[in-house]
């Protein structure tokens, strides 16, 4: 997992980088949770993730916030965050100019400014949003959301409540032309702290049917 420093808005961002595996190889991107929570690149789930889309062979980032780690800058609410996410973006990209495909994974504040980026970002043709705080940010800027994905959720999150998820997933399903998956984990919190392995298999399982040649959604 190589390390990599690369330029962000307000000045150098940290991240880990695993280059694709083939020429034109996929592009993926994973977002971390909140920075005043403890959240960096370094956290269990992101790392989960970061790990499927490297073994699948996908050029793959994961990097710190600004403020975060060796990342310049300070917590922006958001606002700064999503330049970050799109600085990362376009980072990689100079890398692998002719990837195939785009990808974003985002667990909790990441799965949020991963959800904006879609919004900005047309070559993105798949997201996975790990326990999206659907309670805490208003999700209505998905108008119409560009893209199809899965959402996970922890039935027994205290932290974003499963009724909120749900809403959101409910007028997401309500579009036309993308097609939005849900997975509830049975009794995990917002932590997936005993139930990691069933959360990836949610995003394993998503991402094979995705990735296989047959998969009617593009």
């Amino acid at each position: 997992m190589p390390a990599v420093i690369f330029p962000g808005p307000e000045g150098r961002l940290e991240g880990r980088f695993q280059p694709g595996s083939r020429p034109r190889a996929p592009v993926a991107m994973i977002l971390h949770p909140h920075p005043q929570a403890g959240g960096t690149m370094n956290d269990r789930i992101t790392q989960a993730m970061y790990k499927t889309f490297v073994a699948r062979g996908f050029a793959t980032l994961r990097f710190n916030f600004r403020g975060v780690g060796r990342s310049q800058g300070s917590f922006d609410n958001g606002i700064g965050e999503l330049s970050d996410a799109a600085a990362a973006l376009d980072w990689v990209q100079s890398i692998h100019p002719e990837a195939s495909t785009t990808w974003i994974a985002g667990y909790s504040f990441g799965a949020l400014i991963g959800m904006q980026l879609l919004m900005r970002r047309p070559e993105i043709r798949g997201f996975i949003s790990v326990a999206p705080p659907a309670n805490m940010y208003d999700f209505s800027f998905l108008a119409p959301c560009p893209a199809s994905g899965i959402i996970v959720q922890g039935t027994a999150d205290t932290v974003v409540t499963p009724g909120a998820v749900q809403k959101l997933v409910d007028k997401l399903r309500t579009q036309k032309h993308i097609t939005i998956h849900h997975d509830e984990v049975p009794r995990a919190n917002h932590f997936f702290e005993s139930e990691l392995d069933d959360m990836m298999r949610a995003v394993d399982n998503y991402l094979d049917m995705r990735l296989s040649p047959d998969c009617p959604i593009r």
